[in-house]
Formats: C-alpha cells, sequence, structure tokens
C-alpha cells in the first residue's frame, strides 16, 4: 500500500463519521479543498463512488458503508496502541470515554474523577450518560459502569461500589392522604411514579424480597418518567410514591421531606461495575482511573 493511501483512508473516516467535509476538515485542521481531494483520489484508484454529494448533505454509498465498517476497527486498534505507547512518557494522558447512568455517575464516577484529574492535568474524561445498555465495543467506548446483572460474561469487570438497595418513599403530605402500604402488594391501592425504561421501552417493575419470597409488582398511577431525578421530584412534591437508589433519597429521609416504607423488602443487591473488553490494551491513564474507581470493601 502506498504511504499516502493510509491519509486518504482517514480523510473518508473522517468525512464519515462528521457527515460534512466542513466539520472533518475543522477536525482534522486542513482546508476542505485539500480533505474532499484526498477522497476523490480515494475513489478514483478504488473506482467506485464511496459519498453520495449534494449541495446540502452527503451520505455514504453501499461501498462506503462496507469500507467504513472494515476500517474502523483497524484504525482504532491503531489509535489505542499509539495512545498506549504513552507509558514511555513522564505523566499519564490521553482521552478515556465512560459510558454510564446518571445516578451511577453521580454516586461513583463523579468522586473517583474529583481525586484522580487534578494530579494528571493530561489526562482527559468523556462521560457519556445513557439509561439504556450501550454496546461500548460499537461505540467505541473505553469502558462502561453499569450495575453487575447487567454486564455481559465477555468483559471484564470490575466492582467500583458496595451493594445497593431500592427504598420506597412518598412524602409526608401523600402519607397524611393515603395510609402506608404495610406489604408490596398494598401498592395496588396507591398512585405511583413509574419508570419507562430506554431500552425496550418497558415500565419497571418494583421487585421486592422478604424472608425467601420474591415478589414484583407493576404499579400504576399519575405519572410515568424516564429520569430519576423526576421521580424524586414526584415523591417530595406529593404527587405519588417512588421506588429509587436508596442513596438518591436518603438525605430527604434524614431531613423529614421523604417517608421511607417497605423497608424490611428492600434486601441489598450487587452494586456498580466498571466492565470493558479484555482483548484491549488500555493506556497508563485507563489504569489509573480503573485504581481511583475500584471498590475497596
Amino acid at each position: 500500500m502506498r504511504k499516502g493511501d493510509f491519509s486518504e483512508l482517514a480523510a473518508f473516516i473522517a468525512v464519515a463519521e462528521a457527515g460534512s467535509f466542513t466539520r472533518a476538515a475543522a477536525k482534522l485542521g486542513l482546508s476542505q479543498s485539500a480533505l474532499s481531494y484526498s477522497v476523490r483520489m480515494l475513489e478514483e484508484r478504488l473506482k467506485v463512488r464511496l459519498i453520495s454529494r449534494t449541495t446540502r448533505s452527503l451520505s455514504l454509498t453501499d461501498a462506503g458503508e462496507r469500507l467504513l465498517h472494515s476500517l474502523r476497527p483497524a484504525f482504532d486498534h491503531i489509535d489505542h496502541e499509539l495512545a498506549a505507547l504513552t507509558a514511555l512518557h513522564d505523566k499519564p494522558a490521553g482521552t478515556i470515554r465512560i459510558t454510564t447512568f446518571r445516578h451511577a455517575a453521580k454516586a461513583v464516577l463523579w468522586p473517583a474523577l474529583s481525586r484522580l484529574l487534578p494530579d494528571y492535568p493530561d489526562i482527559t474524561v468523556e462521560i457519556n450518560l445513557d439509561e439504556g445498555l450501550t454496546d461500548i465495543v460499537a461505540g467505541r467506548f473505553d469502558a462502561g459502569i453499569r450495575l453487575g446483572e447487567q454486564v455481559e460474561k465477555d468483559m471484564v469487570a470490575v466492582r467500583v461500589s458496595p451493594d445497593l438497595r431500592m427504598a420506597v418513599v412518598g412524602s409526608p403530605a401523600y402519607f397524611s392522604r393515603y395510609k402506608a402500604p404495610e406489604t408490596p402488594r398494598d401498592l395496588s391501592d396507591h398512585r405511583c411514579a413509574s419508570y419507562r425504561q430506554k431500552t425496550g421501552g418497558g415500565l419497571f417493575a418494583w421487585e421486592f424480597e422478604r424472608d425467601g419470597v420474591e415478589l414484583e409488582v407493576r404499579v400504576n398511577g399519575p405519572l410515568i418518567l424516564n429520569d430519576g431525578e423526576m421521580l424524586e421530584a414526584a415523591a417530595v412534591d406529593g404527587l405519588a410514591l417512588a421506588c429509587m437508589f436508596e442513596s438518591q433519597v436518603a438525605h430527604h429521609i434524614a431531613e423529614g421531606r421523604l417517608v421511607r416504607v417497605l423497608e424490611d423488602w428492600c434486601p441489598p443487591f450487587p452494586g456498580y461495575y466498571l466492565y470493558y473488553p479484555s482483548r484491549r490494551q488500555h493506556t497508563p491513564a485507563f489504569a489509573l482511573l480503573v485504581e481511583a474507581l475500584r471498590y475497596k470493601a
């Protein structure tokens, strides 16, 4: 392969991922005409059209989609290998891409970054908040943080939190109108805020267990939400009962804004894990983040 072929391939990947010659040129620090020329030379050499261009937009042809699918893993591997060479540098450096969801980011990731980043100014962490189960390989993330039960078996998993518990809560004003439930089955008589799962779109079932008895309750009520902070607000404002992570509402309970019920039906369960592909070689910066996150009982 000619030396120039690599730059043409890199130019094609940049345009394909940016969806625009203008944005790709700005990212690469090239002129738009130079970038367009590189892609055109690649198309002429391959004798196939890779990108369909109009005055307002561009899209990949079938051949372009196939080439991008083939090139992306190879170029990602090259990027990771080059980043790994920072081990020869005095200070760990580089960008680490993490996907997780809001509660894990606030409860686990943010405290670790607050300790780590001030001492390592050359490390950049990109955080992608996604309530769904992101494919970290397809999304080109270095790692993800999810509940242990959600981590695929072929991933390396590092525990980064203690066990978690759920809490069913309502405001004092709510319980002035409704009798507190004594068992999960009593929830059928209550107004509850349901959580709409972003993965699959189903409603989250409230799960309970006591003395070996497991119950799954489909609740009803005036609100269906897909954000934890809105669930919290619904409970605090007395609109409905909510089932949330204990740590999310502990301060409200301590200060009397919320009342907890059914506590003996909410046992602990395995908490959060950092996970990443075993085959990928990671940088010293990533190794530092893993150690900063690792849960030490």
